[in-house]
């Protein structure tokens, strides 16, 4: 009876130690706001097991899983985008988290000195007959963000048409980052990730609606990396890139 004791004692304290390696090996997707590649590539490193981050811009992820795209955790930079997804039925609205916030800056090719962006002809005169590159401004949150000030300091009839709309915001990140457009309105965590770009003006955050990040996990796996999120260790990463980390909402 010892002898089976000892056996039964020996194989749970295997299972045991197994099981946290079995959870930490299940693959986790991550569909994410392109602005969070930089921050989340390093967290990932962190994490202990096997995680696929995809980038995109907010309304195309939202749209993908909207169609099943295979995803464990979804992070948009516009909750409005979530909320869609809620009202698909697809991501549960008491598992939504507002987890991050971010601030607008006006950008160009590394070494330009900082203008007012705000008075009306300032930003014209900057580009020279080039564009003002960000994302575009009916679907992307980056794009949606900087209309929003446009409109709110009246330069919107002005820049309406001289506009670059990327796809997604590291897009228009690079555009001034190649200079192939002389300015552009990113995040001020985009403009942290690049070293080939200055920071001409930061937006003030009254005049645009406030950013925020919300997360929603789809599966148990996403859940976990979403806690994750919330660690001390990932919480400094997304600060120290630019990002404003939230308590858990």
């Amino acid at each position: 009876m010892t002898l089976r004791l000892n056996i039964r004692v020996l194989v749970c304290a295997v299972v045991m130690l197994c099981a946290p390696v079995a959870q930490a090996d299940t693959p986790v997707t991550v569909f994410a706001a392109a602005s969070l590649k930089t921050a989340l590539d390093d967290i990932a490193e962190d994490w202990q097991g096997n995680v696929t981050l995809s980038y995109a811009g907010s309304g195309a992820i939202a749209r993908q899983v909207a169609q099943s795209a295979p995803a464990d955790l979804v992070i948009l930079a516009n909750p409005q985008w979530m909320v869609w997804l809620q009202d698909q039925g697809i991501v549960n609205p008491d598992e939504t988290r507002m987890i991050l916030g971010n601030t607008l800056v006006v950008i160009a090719p590394a070494g330009h000195d900082p203008i007012a962006a705000d008075q009306p002809g300032v930003l014209l005169k900057t580009l020279n007959g080039g564009r003002l590159a960000t994302g575009q401004t009916d679907s992307v949150p980056a794009g949606i963000y900087a209309r929003a000030w446009l409109e709110t300091a009246g330069l919107w009839p002005e820049l309406s048409a001289h506009l670059a709309e990327a796809e997604n915001v590291r897009a228009a990140l690079a555009y001034v980052a190649r200079q192939e457009a002389p300015l552009g309105i990113v995040y001020a965590s985009d403009a942290i990730a690049e070293p080939a770009v200055s920071v001409v003006y930061n937006v003030p955050s009254d005049q645009h609606p406030h950013i925020r990040y919300a997360a929603a996990p789809l599966t148990t796996e996403g859940a976990a990396f979403l806690d994750f999120l919330d660690t001390a260790t990932a919480r400094s990463v997304f600060a120290a890139n630019g990002f404003v980390p939230l308590d858990p909402s």
